[in-house]
């Protein structure tokens, strides 16, 4: 076995997810402190909505990139690596939708 891993979808905007992850991480601290700080119980609801749109987004976004890459690729090779990834694909659409 190799020390690297192989490269996945989102690789190539690694740096991009990265920025998006911590403006997500930013929105979570900002409603620690919101919460800290005693505000009206509709504006941390508020806060919450968003960073859940943010997540959702994200996910989807990544979802994507894993769809046109990992499981197209594996799709063309065909076989029970394609059953696979499209089962494991399918299993997190799932995922996603009951959260």
């Amino acid at each position: 076995m190799s020390g690297a891993s192989p490269p996945h979808g989102y690789t190539h905007r690694k740096d991009d997810h990265l920025k998006r992850l911590r403006r997500i991480e930013g929105q979570v601290r900002g409603l620690q402190r919101m919460v800290d700080e005693d505000k009206y119980c509709i504006d941390v609801l508020t806060q919450v909505s968003a960073v859940t749109r943010a997540l959702q987004s994200f996910s989807l976004e990544l979802l994507e990139e894993h769809m046109s890459g990992c499981v197209v690729d594996a799709a063309a090779r065909g076989g029970e690596e394609a059953d696979a990834k499209i089962k494991e694909a399918s299993q997190a659409i799932a995922r996603l939708v009951r959260s």
